[in-house]
């Protein structure tokens, strides 16, 4: 008798736990949609931290991180996904990977989740990142390779934005190309300054208000005449 009022117990006892979990199931479903409603941030990862504990999946989990990343939280977004390449990332965590680790100054990292993105799905944006990454690297033929197919695939309706300035602003991704290769140019030949000028003012062309190759332009024009002045002083 006595086992069989235990059993009964512990039956009665499971079933409320399994009430109360899809209670509150349904409770941070109706929440995550009533935050998702106010563009209340933090009330959506609470939410779905909630909801992947009470019933964890990937692609929560991969939501979850994309949140952290487009909030400018990096670290949170890594440390809920991982930073490993693995073959069976879907395309939004490989994505927060690539953009995570850029941000947090790991071009070599992050180059590799590019490199997985431009794999599944190349088009011109990823092949501006990828140029990006390498030059950083010290890859310049290899962004070489990526700049050439980014500027033959970029349509003129594409933008890139830059935060160089207080205030971000977007330029045509074809002049954001150039100046990519004028940088590449110059790292590859900095006996040859003419021709990354030459790059930038295809840029500049392009939009004239394009800030950073501008500045990139006085810093060339500024070591050619340094280095003229030096050629000048030693004749």
């Amino acid at each position: 008798m006595k086992r069989i009022v235990l059993v009964l117990v512990f039956a009665l006892g499971f079933l409320g736990t399994a009430q109360t979990k899809s209670e509150l199931l349904k409770h941070y479903e109706l929440f995550y949609k009533e935050m998702r409603l106010q563009g209340d941030v933090n009330g959506v990862i609470n939410a779905i931290t909630h909801l992947n504990v009470l019933a964890p999946s990937k692609q929560r989990r991969d939501t979850l991180a994309y949140i952290y990343a487009n909030n400018n939280e990096h670290m949170q977004a890594l440390n809920t996904i991982g930073v490993e390449k693995n073959e069976s990332d879907s395309d939004l965590s490989v994505q927060v990977k690539a953009i995570s680790l850029k941000a947090l100054n790991q071009p070599k990292r992050a180059l590799e989740h590019f490199e997985v993105l431009f794999q599944r799905a190349p088009n011109a944006y990823l092949a501006y990142e990828l140029a990006d990454l390498k030059i950083q690297t010290g890859d310049n033929a290899g962004a070489e390779a990526n700049i050439a197919y980014g500027l033959t695939n970029a349509k003129e309706d594409m933008k890139y934005a830059f935060y160089e300035r207080q205030q971000p602003y977007e330029v045509p991704l074809k002049a954001a190309l150039f100046h990519l290769k004028a940088l590449m140019q110059y790292n590859m030949d900095k006996n040859n300054i003419d021709s990354a000028l030459a790059l930038i003012d295809e840029a500049l062309k392009i939009d004239a208000n394009f800030n950073l190759a501008s500045l990139s332009k006085q810093a060339l024009t500024s070591r050619k005449e340094q280095e003229a002045t030096s050629t000048e002083t030693k004749n």
